[in-house]
């Protein structure tokens, strides 16, 4: 093997050993997983404390809507269901395990009829639309200060 060719063989044994980085659990939990728990969290949070009235601002009507504050508790649960996944499966990356489960309920689901990426990608759906209708309904500003630094640390960690 001439120099050139070794040169090339070692190149792309060092950008597969950086493509297997980017594809690992802990990293796609990292960076898409664990914001977009984040995210869903903090949606159900304040769509309970709007349903309630603890937000200053109740429902369309002016009072306290219990649907709503019933709805934030549902997707409250499915942040904890699905944050739960995403550090159960980056945990078993960094001990070389592989994971028996999904990122999330969703794929979960998906898993059952053998189309979990299908799923994931409507899951995927869902947790950017969670982000509109945060930013869109003006929900947003309601957060705390401690739940605004969250926002921002889960959007960095997606962005990147």
């Amino acid at each position: 093997m001439d120099p050139d060719e070794r040169e090339r063989v070692r190149c792309a044994e060092h950008a597969d050993r950086i493509q297997r980085f980017f594809g690992r659990s802990f990293f796609l939990s990292a960076t898409i997983g664990i914001p977009f728990c984040v995210f869903k969290l903090l949606f159900g949070v304040t769509a309970v404390r709007v349903g309630t009235g603890a937000a200053g601002t109740a429902g369309a009507a002016g009072g306290a809507s219990p649907a709503l504050a019933a709805f934030g508790w549902l997707i409250v649960a499915w942040a904890a269901a699905d944050l739960a996944m995403n550090i159960g499966r980056s945990a078993l990356d960094l001990a070389g395990r592989p994971a028996p489960f999904e990122y999330c309920t969703i794929a979960q689901a998906g898993r059952l009829v053998h189309r979990p990426l299908t799923f994931l990608a409507i899951d995927t759906l869902l947790s950017f639309a969670i982000i509109c209708l945060m930013l869109w309904s003006g929900w947003i500003v309601l957060l705390s200060q401690g739940e605004a630094y969250l926002w921002y640390a889960a959007t960095t960690m997606n962005l990147i």
